[in-house]
């Protein structure tokens, strides 16, 4: 679905959850209000905006029910308010007219009367599902009351957490949407912001009860958000899109989320607004062997190396994977950092850098060359020295070896510890070396060591940090 009708603004490609991300300020709400007030597209049924500072109590209020009732102008410029006080007043007054659409579908459709699991309790459930310590439960006035699930016991709602007050207000809200939509019509809810006040895990769950609205029911989601837990929460729901507004843009694409939105919206999973995301940026690196050097490294480190390794597959990827960073961190963080990692493999001169993405690459062949270098050596119990010999000592007997041309390649070469491409041998050298730790694991305790000053910054030849470069040890 596209929509082209709003004046100088348009959104192309939608799906049944569309996710729009952006830094305050980007013009999220503007064009989600554009859309609620400007839309005008063939066969369009019930259009509705849930304003993103939604205050108030979740108390009856009799005159917000009579007037969003009475005076629907009144209730959609209430709800296009940036802040609303009474908004959680409008909800438990929602919820009224929430029971009644449902009664009204029992009512109405004779395959749906004769389900009798299907009941207003069921609709409730949905309600409940969302909430791990609190329930609610219908009163005979029409409205509810909260309890407490540990014991049971009446709590008032000033008394629950901001979080759980917010997701029952939001999905009372979505619910009465979905029963009041038109059947065969363009049905299109926007929310505003609904990770305000809500836990990513609580965040996650919301998800889950839109993507069982949506599906059951003839309606689009459009939600404007700075979360991205929103999004990774959409990874496996094939329905869904997303765009990154940038510098107020007026036209956004919407667009699938594909493997590598996937494997990287994970990391990013944080609210942003909690800053962890700048305390550990993403740090790309070509496979998985790379990832377990540095999932050592920072362990050995103590947690002072602050980064988070991901893979990205083989370095074919790894460009498309900046490309995507950098549209998430430009659309949603502040001052963001990220960085990537390749081989040299065998390619002169440093990497530009793709800011906000800084770029590295080995001063040696491959991170398989790190084995060799003088520490890791001396953290498997050995030397160079000892090394030599023992490969001398494996050549003679072992020519019927299927690594064998390799190893007398890399004998034969006068071996260039730095430059040779030892991922061919790595698992013999670690074979003849007197240790039994994993490769990734002796070269990741000694980048952790370096982190925190046990072994010395050291450029001399064949030490470590001239196998890294002068540009990737400052990092680390």
């Amino acid at each position: 679905m596209d929509i082209t009708s709003l004046n100088n603004y348009s959104l192309t490609n939608l799906s049944k959850i569309n996710v729009l991300l952006g830094k305050n300020g980007s013009g999220k709400s503007t064009l989600l209000k554009k859309v609620d007030t400007e839309l005008t597209v063939e066969n369009l049924g019930e259009v509705s905006y849930i304003t993103p500072e939604r205050g108030g109590n979740l108390k009856f209020m009799a005159t917000v029910e009579q007037n969003s009732s009475i005076d629907q102008n009144w209730l959609r410029s209430q709800k296009r308010k940036n802040q609303w006080d009474q908004y959680k007043a409008y909800s438990v007054a929602l919820f009224r007219k929430l029971e009644t659409l449902v009664l009204r579908e029992i009512e109405q459709d004779p395959a749906i009367r004769r389900n009798l699991e299907h009941t207003f309790n069921t609709i409730m459930d949905k309600i409940n599902n969302l909430l791990t310590n609190i329930r609610i439960e219908r009163t005979n006035l029409g409205d509810f009351e909260i309890f407490l699930r540990e014991d049971g016991s009446k709590i008032e709602s000033s008394n629950i957490s901001s979080g759980e007050s917010e997701v029952i207000a939001l999905a009372i809200e979505c619910l009465a949407f979905a029963k009041g939509c038109t059947a065969g019509r363009q049905n299109i809810l926007l929310i505003d912001e609904p990770d305000v006040h809500l836990h990513p895990d609580l965040q996650s769950k919301f998800l889950v009860f839109l993507i069982d609205l949506v599906e059951t029911n003839d309606m689009k989601i459009i939600i404007a958000t700075h979360s991205t837990a929103i999004l990774g929460s959409l990874v496996d729901f094939v329905d869904s899109r997303f765009a990154i507004l940038e510098n107020k843009s007026t036209s956004p694409q919407f667009k699938e989320i594909s493997q590598i939105y996937k494997t990287i919206l994970p990391i990013f999973g944080a609210h942003p607004l909690s800053n962890l995301f700048n305390q550990s940026p993403i740090f790309l690196v070509e496979g998985e062997d790379d990832v377990r050097i540095f999932q050592q490294a920072i362990r050995t480190s103590q947690g002072s190396l602050k980064i988070f390794p991901c893979s990205t597959g083989s370095i074919n990827n790894l460009n498309d994977y900046e490309d995507a960073v950098i549209e998430i961190i430009n659309g949603v963080y502040d001052n963001a950092q990220a960085y990537s990692l390749r081989d040299r493999d065998g390619v002169a001169g440093e990497i530009v850098d793709k800011p906000p993405v800084t770029r590295y690459r080995t001063a040696c062949r491959n991170a398989e060359n790190l084995i060799l270098s003088d520490e890791t050596l001396a953290n498997m119990g050995t030397t160079w020295a000892n090394m030599q010999a023992a490969i001398e000592n494996w050549l003679a007997h072992n020519s019927s070896h299927v690594k064998f041309n390799s190893m007398r390649a890399f004998q034969q070469g006068g071996y260039d510890r730095k430059g040779f491409d030892l991922k061919q041998i790595r698992n013999a050298l670690m074979g003849i070396s007197p240790s039994s730790k994993p490769w990734e694991v002796a070269v990741g305790q000694v980048i952790g060591k370096i982190k925190i000053g046990e072994i010395a910054i050291d450029y001399n030849e064949h030490k470590i940090c001239n196998y890294l470069g002068v540009k990737l040890s400052a990092l680390l």
